[in-house]
């Protein structure tokens, strides 16, 4: 099981805002082009997000679906990964002092991802989730003040770089 954390200079509540924006998951998560809200209301139970990953010339289109979410602080997600199944990822919000750690833990559900965990595996997603929780803690301390607008948040698809592998 891959579990990482980050102290972010940011309210819980700032990292909460940003996590239960769909329209800005591709900001944060790694590999991530574009994401759009395709079900329900996120981050409630139930509700998904699509979002496409670009490998090369080619872009592949994928959804995540949130499992579980006690607002403000646990937010579990179950994100599809072609034909290497599914994850299981539980992104939790501590308040510390006057920031906020945040701790994820990811492992393989269902698919070929569960059969070729390993290691090495672990490593790959540990330097994914490094990269995740430095962009997630740009998003949130980029100067904007609790409950104000950031950049990116204007409802509409949103782009971001595609760097890495994807999902949450």
């Amino acid at each position: 099981m891959a579990v990482r954390h980050r102290l972010i200079k940011a309210s819980p509540a700032r990292v909460w805002e940003v996590l239960s924006d769909g329209t800005r998951y591709a900001e944060w998560v790694v590999g991530t082009e574009s994401s759009r809200p395709v079900s329900g209301q996120w981050p409630q139970q139930g509700a998904a997000i699509g979002y496409k990953v670009r490998l090369g010339p080619f872009r592949v289109g994928n959804e995540t679906v949130v499992r579980r979410c006690q607002e403000g602080s646990v937010l579990e997600l179950e994100a599809a990964a072609g034909v290497l199944g599914t994850a299981r990822i539980a992104i939790e919000l501590r308040e510390w002092g006057e920031h906020c750690l945040v701790i994820v833990d990811e492992h393989p559900l269902q698919g070929a991802g569960g059969t070729l965990h390993n290691v090495g595996f672990e490593a790959l997603i540990q330097l994914r989730h490094r990269a995740m929780l430095a962009r997630l803690a740009r998003c949130c301390e980029d100067g904007s003040v609790d409950g104000e607008p950031s950049r990116g948040r204007s409802g509409r698809e949103h782009r971001s770089g595609g760097e890495g592998i994807a999902h949450a």
